[in-house]
């Protein structure tokens, strides 16, 4: 027994040799942390048991052996804000943290584990792409890793946190998963790199440009959150997993609100500018009706004429959609109809019941946009409205205006609760536009057309535009005092608590991708 246990003791001195002072200082010079310290960062203190911590590396390099336990990555599982979740940190240090057939199996493992016992799973990235010397091996580690990225898709949620390079076919596994971290100058994605790009194109890039995190953040949209560094990356993550339930089967958590949902709010009542074209920052609205005004925003940086986030009122999570008439008038264009059709299935898919504020012109019209697709991008957000089949609750703000009124969330497609304020303007078109169409004859014959379009204008709000009308008719549920917002929200929540959909029997539908 004693030269079992010293053989024990031994194996893990090995470990522990491999994590020295050398190990930390290549990353810290980086500016980055090591793959242990993410991790242990991660989960709650003195949670996380590692798994197949020994693993050697599937191969040597062509005759060159690596001695190095882990093979490149650190798997295993703990408690992040006291809940069970599975994670992988990929290890720079190691190999280049390049992924292998021991590597991918390893990474397959814990994938298997956090679907079975139905928990999130978390990757810290930072890895070179496909270990060559391992040849078709490692293309088929990547490709077990997609397929199982793929069966959890909507059963628990992924999160997948880019903290250095993740390069080729590797990009793949964060694009599967359903939130995307990257960290401020030390985290870069693509496809093919510069080289390949100045080879073929004959076109200079740095690798930044290319792929870095204001890239994704702001033009592709493939990351949903940026931060400046490791630290403030993992809180971010931590904070994420504060708002989604461990999968598909729960709800998400409930707090003990700070304040009662019961309380007017009588600063809504003057949010709004009083010119019906002047913009305004729909944001301010939001911190009003949320719990402790505090919020998550995803993609803030990206299609910004559409604004998502997660937030709690009266200590339920939401996931919140709101047209921005700051940027773009808040009208929908291609890019924002996908953003906000994403974020509509993941809160559908994890139980997030959805509030909508509405305050949308229309589609941004023009050749570039109808030549870009938005017909078919803007079915998109139409499409997961309507099959989504959370509690879906909507406030119109101020206009609602055509195709784009249907498409927000309207009783028509699906919404449970419609409620409107008395500045909401509900119409085919704006006034300005429908006047000079119904009575451009009148207009061109008017000694003071300027004076004639006015008086018609008025008329149309008073008479069309009119959010009392649509009450009347029973298109929404009713005309309510911007100050009880958060209260008829909070009560409409709870009314919807044991809300049941029946749909059609199908295997599925035909998103129009």
């Amino acid at each position: 027994m004693k030269k079992s246990y010293e053989q024990f003791i031994a194996r893990q001195e090995l470990l522990k040799k491999q994590y020295d002072d050398t190990y930390y200082q290549k990353q810290h010079q980086r500016g980055k942390l090591t793959a242990r310290e993410r991790i242990l960062l991660l989960f709650d203190e003195d949670t996380f048991e590692e798994t197949d911590a020994y693993a050697p590396p599937a191969t040597s390099s062509f005759g060159k052996t690596v001695k190095a336990f882990g093979d490149g990555v650190i798997t295993g599982f703990g408690k992040v804000n006291g809940r069970l979740v599975y994670a992988y940190s990929q290890d720079f240090n190691v190999l280049g943290g390049s992924l292998g057939a021991t590597h991918a199996a390893k990474i397959a493992k814990i994938q298997d584990m956090a679907l079975k016992t139905g928990s999130p799973m978390v990757g810290l990235i930072d890895s070179g792409g496909a270990r060559i010397q391992e040849g078709i091996s490692s293309l088929d580690g990547y490709a077990s890793i997609f397929k199982r990225n793929v069966l959890s898709s909507g059963v628990i949620p992924q999160i997948s946190v880019i903290m250095g390079p993740a390069a080729g076919g590797a990009v793949y596994s964060p694009a599967l998963t359903d939130f995307i971290f990257m960290t401020a100058d030390t985290s870069y994605m693509f496809v093919t790199g510069p080289n390949v790009v100045k080879e073929v194109l004959n076109e200079t890039v740095s690798t930044e440009d290319l792929g870095g995190a204001s890239v994704h953040a702001s033009k592709s949209g493939v990351a949903d959150f940026v931060y400046s560094d490791d630290e403030n990356t993992i809180l971010g993550v931590k904070k994420l997993l504060s708002y989604l339930p461990s999968n598909n089967m729960e709800n998400p958590p409930l707090t003990e609100p700070a304040e009662t949902a019961t309380r007017d709010d009588e600063q809504l009542r003057n949010i709004l500018p009083e010119d019906p074209d002047k913009p305004y920052d729909v944001k301010e609205v939001v911190r009003l009706i949320v719990d402790n005004g505090d919020f998550l925003e995803i993609s803030e940086n990206h299609a910004a004429n559409i604004f998502t986030a997660f937030a709690r009122i009266d200590g339920r999570v939401v996931g919140i959609v709101a047209n921005q008439p700051k940027v773009m008038a808040g009208t929908l264009d291609t890019h924002s109809s996908v953003k906000g059709a994403r974020f509509i299935n993941i809160c559908d898919a994890f139980n997030i019941p959805i509030v909508t504020l509405v305050d949308v012109p229309g589609f941004l019209p023009g050749t570039d946009q109808e030549h870009e697709g938005i017909i078919r991008h803007g079915a998109k957000l139409l499409y997961a409205y309507t099959f989504a089949n959370v509690p879906k609750i909507t406030i119109i703000l101020r206009k609602a205006y055509g195709g784009a009124y249907i498409v927000m969330n309207s009783k028509g497609i699906g919404g449970d609760f419609s409620f409107a304020w008395p500045t909401a303007e509900i119409a085919v078109m704006g006034p300005d536009g429908a006047i000079a169409i119904l009575f451009r004859k009148e207009l061109n014959e008017a000694e003071d057309p300027a004076l004639l379009k006015k008086e018609l204008t008025d008329k149309y709000r008073e008479e069309v535009t009119n959010p009392y009308i649509a009450d009347e008719k029973g298109y929404i549920d009713e005309v309510i005092d911007p100050a009880v917002t958060k209260q008829k929200i909070a009560s409409s929540l709870k009314a919807l608590e044991r809300k049941i959909e029946l749909r059609p029997k199908r295997k599925h539908g035909n998103l129009p991708l």
